[in-house]
């Protein structure tokens, strides 16, 4: 009775291992695609001072002179890396543009890392998680906000899954193009994302 017990025992703790192990390796594997995807992008975040209509419209039309200040700025950009030193030089000329929209509110721009949800997008799916991101803000920045995709330039594209394109590839393409037997694999990257947005966030990062 003692040895059945003992093997019993024991072949509970190895499934409880495997388990443990096969979790672990899709752990990884989906942090490794969430970075490789995240780490060929930079995104823009728009941030009202509102949710009142005059609020959000003054959001849009800041967006609209963030964009037109940056589209011929980052024309030639090819890297991800490329795209975030010229942005991090321009801050302040896309801080003067982004004031010449706001009416008098107060702007706030900054490039660093920031928690975004699962976003889809015309031909493609950006799963949840941590992305480059030029983040402006106006006013208190309590209303909706936007966002999009400024590396590769796909804010004011209507072909924006073939720049993706340009930027990823293999695997990484197959996961944000959701192609046939890639579903699952980009479910288990945007847990993961959403899983290290909401650790990241509770710690106040």
């Amino acid at each position: 009775m003692e040895k059945s017990k003992n093997k019993s025992l024991r072949a509970w703790e190895i499934a409880a291992l495997m388990a443990l192990s096969l979790a672990l390796c899709a752990g990884t594997w989906a942090q490794t695609r969430q970075q490789n995807i995240s780490s060929a992008l930079v995104r823009l975040h728009v941030i009202a001072d509102s949710d009142a209509a005059e609020e959000q419209e003054i959001k849009l039309e800041v967006r609209d002179a963030v964009l037109a200040y940056l589209t011929p700025v980052l024309e030639e950009t090819e890297s991800q890396q490329q795209a975030r030193q010229i942005i991090r030089d321009n801050l302040e000329g896309i801080a003067q543009a982004a004031g010449s929209a706001a009416r008098g509110r107060q702007v706030s721009v900054t490039l660093s890392r920031e928690s975004y949800p699962t976003r889809e997008y015309e031909g493609f799916t950006l799963p949840a998680g941590r992305y480059e991101s030029l983040r402006v803000i106006l006013g208190r920045g309590q209303g909706k906000n936007w966002w999009c995709v400024v590396f590769p330039p796909l804010c004011l594209s209507a072909a924006e899954s073939e720049k993706v394109q340009d930027v990823l590839n293999g695997e990484d393409l197959s996961i944000v193009t959701e192609e046939e037997g890639y579903v699952l694999r980009f479910r288990l990257v945007e847990l993961w994302g959403e899983f290290l947005n909401t650790v990241l966030n509770a710690a106040g990062g």
